[in-house]
């Protein structure tokens, strides 16, 4: 039986990452920055499969915390960095714990014997930090894809500047590696929503669903998104799992980059769909996912159902 180390496994898309890889046979590690804290993972129990497995403490900040939650594992899909829109200490939150801790993940797999697929979760403001704003000069008409030039704004929120920066440090290591034993690839999901497996309520992206549906502004971020009617980009957090699991399991694809995007709507006909209404407008297409699509088998769901299935379960 081979071993996937899910760092993040028990959040909002690691949860579904964690149970495809327990359906398909792997004995499963997830880490958890603090063990005592059960409800965070408990549902993970539940799982089918879940005699296979093991929580384990994790501090990516830690070198010796990753080495030791590494060891052992064939897999590791490293979606462990904070997602958080209210943010004190940008550095503190966000800059350390996503920068540093992808710098030591990389150094430990590098030198892992163990080791043979990563698939980094990054983001789609690692390659547009004004995401879901458009990136200023760019025509409002351009269709997103991998070979875009990456673009970093000091104005942008903190979280994406983290993701960008900590892109870059996976980017460099990659070409300093070509040869390298360890096969590498990096997904870039748009806006990640659907329904949760777990009654977690510190979700970022679940948070967004109910703030949308209700139409509640708790922050000035939140109310622009609602005063000029952001257009989003969607993808569905089970399609995003099914995409990872397909980058870490299939063979020869270092190096590779893919968007994992479908559907764009604004912010009003998100509300309606959440709410079950008939919406206003057409979709549009801004973030390209044909790539996920082709090479890793992808078959998108549509946003309406993302949403339905979100209501469905109570959000």
């Amino acid at each position: 039986m081979k071993t996937a180390g899910i760092i993040g496994g028990s959040g909002y898309i690691g949860s579904y990452v964690t149970k495809t890889f327990l359906e398909n046979g792997f004995s499963v590690k997830v880490s958890a920055t603090d063990i005592k804290k059960k409800k965070k993972y408990s549902h993970l129990k539940a799982l089918a499969g879940a005699e296979n497995l093991e929580i384990c403490p994790l501090d990516t900040r830690d070198i010796e915390s990753v080495r030791s939650f590494v060891d052992g594992c064939d897999i590791v899909i490293h979606g462990g960095t904070p997602f958080q829109l209210d943010v004190q200490d940008p550095v503190k939150e966000l800059f350390e714990p996503t920068i540093k801790g992808t710098e030591n993940f990389l150094k430990v797999v590098h030198e892992s014997s163990s080791v043979k697929n990563v698939v980094i979760i990054a983001s789609v403001g690692s390659f547009n930090t004004d995401y879901p704003m458009p990136v200023p000069g760019r025509s409002p008409d351009h269709f997103y894809n991998e070979s875009d030039e990456p673009y970093l704004s000091e104005e942008s929120h903190p979280y994406a500047q983290a993701k960008y920066y900590a892109d870059q440090v996976v980017q460099k290591f990659i070409a300093k590696n070509p040869d390298s034993d360890v096969e590498m690839v990096s997904v870039y999901p748009v806006g990640v929503m659907g329904p949760a497996l777990s009654e977690r309520v510190d979700s970022t992206s679940m948070g967004l669903q109910y703030l949308f549906k209700h139409k509640i502004a708790p922050n000035p971020f939140v109310q622009m998104l609602f005063d000029t009617d952001t257009e989003f980009a969607i993808v569905d957090v089970r399609d995003v799992a099914g995409a990872i699991y397909r980058a870490a399991t299939t063979g020869g694809l270092h190096g590779k980059q893919y968007y994992l995007s479908n559907e764009s709507w604004k912010v009003s006909d998100i509300t309606r769909m959440l709410n079950n209404e008939p919406v206003i407008e057409k979709p549009r297409f801004v973030y390209s996912g044909k790539k996920a699509g082709r090479e890793l088998g992808i078959s998108y769901k549509a946003a309406h159902v993302s949403f339905s299935d979100y209501a469905a379960a109570g959000g």
